[in-house]
């Protein structure tokens, strides 16, 4: 586990940055392939994917600078703001991508009469791969999106050989909750985090798969939007409920925590379980608006020019 995929010189290619792009790259391959079946516009919806990958970028790291301030906050000015825009300095959010991605579409929507959500289903199943893509870049990074300690028998070893997990975990953590190092042992020369977590990323992995199949079944429905609005449902109960309950991260509030080799590795709530109940309660309303609108009457659509 590197998370070094390629290196020339002082020059470094993550694995996290080429797992994201083959996920987007199958993402935009498929979604071209349901434009051109559905008579959409696929050059319109080329030039858009390139949008919201450039603004999802953005978004993502500017969601991820908010929310991890703590990272950034004793890094004297300007440096601070090289850190800020150096991608490879921490990490990215999903939230602040899709974000970043629903606002460039809206863009078009309003500056070019697309139908926002004609275009914004097809582009569910390129978010799921990216997850997939992007789990599995943590797993090569180590100290991406770690799980809490678990004495439960699905409690992951990391190995020795997985040196950035290592020397990550073993640094000591101000906020005792995230404390890891106190977990390190010396193993010949190395200091060797041996308590077993939740495997976090792969619940992550596993996310995207079952969100990269359901797509496929969603995207049978003919009415607009609820591709669309079965992923926000299904990406936040499955990510607050699943992965983020045993996700190692800040609570606030902090309601309930027991982790350690004798505890489940349960944490609640952190920011994420908070931003998905009204995302949760959102898409169902919108799921249940849209059934009672059904399909529209089966016409050609508009063609928008770019």
């Amino acid at each position: 586990m590197d998370p070094i995929f390629l290196q020339i010189g002082n020059f470094t290619i993550a694995w996290y940055g080429v797992l994201i792009t083959l996920g987007i790259v199958a993402g935009v391959w498929v979604g071209t392939r349901m434009a051109r079946e559905r008579g959409l516009n696929v050059d319109l919806f080329n030039d858009l994917i390139l949008w919201m990958i450039v603004w999802g970028l953005v978004g993502a790291r500017l969601v991820f600078v908010a929310t991890s301030w703590h990272q950034f906050e004793n890094t004297p000015f300007p440096r601070v703001l090289l850190d800020i825009i150096n991608l490879r300095q921490g990490g990215i959010s999903i939230h602040g991508g899709l974000i970043g991605g629903i606002l460039v579409m809206l863009y078009y929507s309003r500056r070019k009469g697309m139908d926002f959500y004609r275009y914004a289903d097809l582009c569910v199943p390129g978010v799921a791969f990216g997850i997939i893509g992007g789990r599995i870049g943590n797993i090569m990074n180590g100290t991406d999106t770690v799980g809490r300690v678990t004495g439960w028998p699905i409690g992951f070893r990391w190995p020795d050989s997985a040196r950035a997990f290592h020397d990550g975990m073993c640094i000591k953590n101000a906020n005792p909750d995230m404390d890891l190092s106190q977990y390190c042992q010396l193993i010949g020369d190395k200091l060797v985090m041996t308590a077993p977590v939740h495997f976090t990323q792969m619940y992550g992995v596993i996310i995207g798969i079952i969100l990269s199949v359901a797509a496929f079944f969603w995207l049978r429905s003919r009415i607009p939007g609820w591709v669309f609005w079965q992923f926000w449902l299904w990406y936040s109960i499955l990510r607050a409920g699943w992965e983020e309950t045993f996700r190692l991260n800040p609570l606030s509030p902090k309601a309930y925590l027991n982790q350690g080799l004798d505890a489940p590795g349960i944490g609640l709530f952190t920011d994420t379980h908070i931003i998905s109940i009204p995302l949760i309660i959102v898409s169902i309303w919108m799921l249940i608006r849209l059934r009672r609108r059904g399909a529209p009457a089966q016409t050609a659509p508009a063609e928008v020019t770019v």
